[in-house]
């Protein structure tokens, strides 16, 4: 885990057309579950925001498929809310703000 704030850029395609959004995320720590299968990545959020204040937002980087169905019913149980989800073809991006 890295802690400290931390700033991120990146580009967004718009639903109108082939336009790209430069979009800047801020966050405060940020958690690498790449390689790890469900419960884990979920197990590593949890220790996480356990190390953050209120209004906090951590990134967290998995390539657990699942992933998102986890961190979905997570978020719905506890309030905390998922800021942003990136899809790529290999891995996926969350970005969690503290309740």
């Amino acid at each position: 885990m890295m802690l400290g704030f931390k700033r991120e850029w990146y580009y967004r395609r718009t639903q109108l057309g082939s336009e790209n959004l430069k979009i800047m995320i801020e966050f405060n720590l940020e958690v690498d579950a790449s390689g790890l299968n469900c419960p884990l990545p979920l197990l590593r959020l949890k220790k996480a925001l356990m190390n953050v204040a209120s209004g906090d937002v951590v990134k967290v980087i998995a390539t657990d498929p699942a992933a998102h169905l986890d961190f979905g019913v997570y978020s719905d149980q506890t309030g905390h809310q998922i800021i942003q989800l990136i899809k790529e073809s290999h891995q996926q991006i969350f970005y969690f703000k503290k309740k």
